[in-house]
């Protein structure tokens, strides 16, 4: 077991009759107070933004993805310049993904919907003919082709923590296989014992192995992520595996029912140790948020927020909006009326509408501005209602303006 003398975790704040609490990640690149949003910055770079604007926005820590730095620019640059904090220029805390995210996305998943049951949709609708996949699983690792040319690669669970730890996160997580709904019981069972599982154990001692020969680099963290999709027992066994090994924290991950959001993050956050802090992966939708942070989760990550942005769509406290519909044409009011972001204090929805019409490539910053502050705020505002108290409350008043009594 390392001493974590730059890494560790403490609750300041627990919320009475749930498991949501507050507290403090502190990492060899500062602290963040959670619960928190991680601002995504896939490619070392948020879509759209400057690390000036990221930080602006109040983002405590931005994650990266280790698939796509180690295609371009590779790992080993990174590394050189310092790690991802330097290379891009964030002065802050840095998490990087696995790699796990693509098993799904370019293998089965491959330019299908991912994960979500749909009713009168088959499987053969969802999942994608193994001729035309990207990537392919074996019980030692995942051979990936690269989206850029071509070339064949391989991820095992020690190549992908090599990656990570050479971007240098504060926060890298074990590799896994990220599975879907559309998977059956029996294939969840295989993956999370054959797999995902070993993976996880197998991340952990490479990253102690690099830990140990390279004692001059600050502490990066390991997290274990936990698969099972909607199988109670699943969760619990696999919420138990991992609460048995040294991980640093956990990622909450794979296929979820957003109706069960709620129950299913408590199953595995009543096993997993309080001390030590929970990730979701891939949330931002505002109540699948408030229903994670309940259940004891301490961060999230989505692109969301840039994604939509990109596309013309802005959050509200009434809900999200287009700034291309017909009404916005003449309107010179802010996105949100006494928003903090620096989009809503110098520009108008009209302005904002006539470059869409324009073509002009600067709204996509000023929407993604605006939409990455909105998020941030939400998750700042529900660590504030912990501190004091009123979380039910709060999310209660949040979720009825928001969605509508």
């Amino acid at each position: 077991m390392t001493e974590r003398k730059d890494f560790y975790y403490e609750v300041t704040k627990r919320l009475d009759g749930s498991l949501a609490r507050a507290g403090i990640i502190h990492t060899p690149h500062g602290d963040i107070k959670t619960p928190a949003f991680i601002v995504v910055g896939t490619k070392a770079t948020v879509k759209a933004m400057i690390p000036e604007q990221v930080k602006d926005v109040g983002t405590q820590a931005v994650l990266a993805n280790a698939y796509h730095l180690y295609l371009q620019p590779g790992p080993e640059l990174i590394e050189k310049a310092g790690g991802l904090a330097k290379f891009m220029n964030w002065n802050g805390p840095t998490f990087t993904d696995s790699g796990g995210f693509q098993v799904l996305s370019l293998g089965s998943g491959f330019k299908k919907t991912l994960s979500m049951k749909v009713e009168g949709v088959s499987a053969d609708d969802v999942v994608a003919p193994r001729k035309e996949r990207q990537a392919f699983i074996d019980d030692d690792g995942v051979n990936f082709k690269s989206y850029i040319d071509g070339s064949l690669h391989r991820f095992t669970p020690e190549r992908s923590i090599q990656i990570q730890h050479g971007i240098g996160a504060d926060i890298c997580f074990a590799f896994d296989e990220l599975t879907s709904l559309m998977d059956g019981y029996a294939y969840q069972v295989e993956s999370m014992q054959t797999r995902t599982q070993p993976w996880a154990e197998r991340s952990l001692t490479e990253m102690e192995r690099l830990r140990t020969s390279h004692p001059e680099r600050p502490y990066q963290a390991v997290f274990g992520v936990l698969q099972g999709a909607n199988f109670e027992d699943l969760r619990k066994e696999t919420s138990a595996w991992m609460a048995d090994r040294d991980f640093d924290g956990f990622g909450i991950g794979g296929a979820i029912e957003k109706e069960r959001l709620g129950e299913i993050v408590r199953w595995c956050n009543e096993i997993l140790p309080e001390n030590k802090p929970k990730h979701m992966l891939g949330i931002s939708e505002p109540d699948d948020m408030f229903a994670a942070v309940e259940h004891g989760v301490d961060t999230f990550d989505c692109v969301s927020p840039t994604r939509v942005a990109r596309n013309g769509a802005f959050y509200t406290p009434e809900g999200r909006k287009n700034i291309q519909v017909a009404a916005l044409r003449e309107d010179l009011t802010p996105l949100v009326e006494g928003c903090g972001c620096y989009t809503c204090q110098h520009y108008s929805r009209a302005y904002l509408q006539h470059l869409v019409r324009a073509k002009e490539l600067v709204v996509k910053t000023l929407i993604s501005i605006h939409n990455e502050y909105f998020i941030v705020g939400l998750v700042d505002q529900m660590r504030y209602a912990i501190e004091d108290g009123s979380f039910k409350s709060f999310k209660k008043a949040w979720l009825a303006r928001y969605y509508g009594k």
